[in-house]
C-alpha cells in the first residue's frame, strides 16, 4: 500500500557547497543536461519526490539521523517492488528511488525516461529461492514443471533467470507466476505456489515464520547490485538535479553508518516497517547495501544480465545498458565514501 509523507527541514547555507552542479563526467549520457547551480533560497523552494520499498531509505536516513538538515523537501512514496517505482519515475510521478539489478533493465527495454545515478552493493545470499519445508523439492533441478512466484521485473526475476540456467534449466521449463511480494508470501504459505524467489526481508521473514527452506540463493546468479535511479526530467532540472545530488551523498553516509551500527539499524528498521524485530535483526545481520563506485565493470555486469533476458526470450531486442547511466555525481559520492 502507498504511503506519503513529507519532511520539511531548514535551509543550511553551509550544505550548499556539495549542492552546486558539476559538469557532466566522461561516461554521463547526455540523456539529461546537466544544469548549473541554485541558490539557497531557489533550493529550498524543491520538493523531491523520492520512491521507497519496504525497509527503505527512508528508515534508513531516519535512523542514522541524516534528514535534520535537509534544505529542501522529501515527498515519500512507497512501492511493492522496483518495477512500479520506476514506471512512476519515468512518469514523473517521483523523481528518483532505490531499486535492485532487474528493474533498470526492463525500465530501459521499455525506452524509460529513467538513468542510474549510484549504485550499492549487498549479500546475494539474501537473494533466495525458498520452498515449504514440507516440500519434497530438494534442488533446483526437481523445480522443472514447478511453479515459482516471482515479482516480474524485479531483482529476484534476474537470479531465478541465471538460478535455472545453472541448472540447465530455462524458464521455459517452469511455470512462473508473477506476484507481488505480499501476494506471493500468501501463496507460497498456501502452497499454491511450489517455490518463492525473493529478496530480504521477506526472505528472512519466510524463513523464521513460514519455515521456508532455501534451496538456491545468488551466489553465482545475482551480482547483488541495488541502483539509485532517476528520472530525467528530475536530472535536467536545476534545483532537483542539486537536491539529488544531495541526497545520493547522504544515502551514501547512511549506508555506511548501518553496516557498523547492526543493532541500531534493525530497531529502527522494525519500528518503521512494522517488522519483528528478529526478522529486521536477521535480515540486517547478513549485511546490508554499501556504497560502490558506478564503473565500467558494473556496467559490464548489469550488461550480462540484460543480454540473458535478451537469450530468454523475455526481453524484445537489445537493450544498451550504459546508454542508461548517468555518471555526474560520480566524485562527490566517491568523497562521500572515502570520508563517510
Amino acid at each position: 500500500m502507498r504511503w506519503r509523507k513529507t519532511i520539511t527541514a531548514a535551509v543550511s547555507v553551509v550544505a550548499l557547497g556539495a549542492l552546486t552542479a558539476c559538469g557532466a563526467s566522461e561516461g554521463s549520457t547526455g540523456k539529461a543536461a546537466v544544469p548549473g547551480p541554485v541558490s539557497a533560497a531557489d533550493l529550498a523552494k524543491v520538493t523531491l519526490k523520492v520512491g521507497d520499498q519496504k525497509g527503505g531509505v527512508q528508515a534508513l536516513l531516519t535512523a542514522a539521523n541524516l534528514l535534520g538538515d535537509v534544505p529542501y523537501k522529501i515527498e515519500w512514496s512507497t512501492f511493492t517492488s522496483g518495477p512500479p517505482l520506476l514506471e512512476a519515475a519515468s512518469a514523473g510521478a517521483i523523481d528518483l528511488g532505490r531499486v535492485g539489478n532487474t528493474p533498470p533493465i526492463f525500465a530501459a527495454a521499455a525506452k524509460a525516461k529513467i538513468a542510474v545515478v549510484s549504485v550499492a552493493t549487498s549479500n546475494v545470499e539474501r537473494e533466495a529461492l525458498l520452498v515449504p519445508a514440507d516440500s519434497p523439492v530438494k534442488d533446483v533441478a526437481a523445480l522443472r514443471g514447478k511453479t515459482i512466484g516471482v515479482a516480474k521485473g524485479s531483482s529476484a526475476h534476474g537470479q531465478i533467470l541465471n538460478t535455472l540456467r545453472k541448472a540447465g534449466l530455462s524458464t521455459k521449463d517452469v511455470q512462473l507466476s508473477f506476484l507481488q511480494p505480499a501476494e506471493a508470501y500468501a501463496a507460497f504459505t498456501q502452497h499454491r505456489i511450489d517455490a518463492w524467489a525473493i529478496w530480504d526481508p521477506y526472505t528472512a521473514q519466510a524463513q523464521l515464520d513460514a519455515g521456508g527452506r532455501t534451496i538456491a540463493d545468488g551466489r553465482g546468479s545475482s551480482n547483488g547490485l541495488s541502483f539509485q535511479t532517476a528520472s530525467t526530467a528530475a536530472l535536467g532540472d536545476a534545483g532537483k538535479n542539486a537536491a539529488i545530488k544531495d541526497y545520493l551523498i547522504r544515502v551514501v553516509k547512511a549506508q555506511k553508518w548501518a553496516d557498523t551500527h547492526r543493532a541500531e539499524w534493525a530497531k529502527a528498521w522494525a519500528q518503521g516497517t512494522g517488522l519483528r524485530l528478529d526478522v529486521a535483526q536477521k535480515s540486517v545481520d547478513a549485511g546490508r547495501d554499501l556504497p560502490t563506485p558506478l564503473d565500467d565493470t558494473v556496467v559490464k555486469s548489469e550488461q550480462q544480465l540484460a543480454d540473458a533476458f535478451g537469450e530468454d526470450k523475455t526481453l524484445p531486442g537489445k537493450v544498451d545498458f550504459a546508454s542508461f547511466v548517468d555518471r555526474r555525481y560520480g566524485p562527490e559520492l566517491e568523497a562521500a565514501r572515502s570520508n563517510g
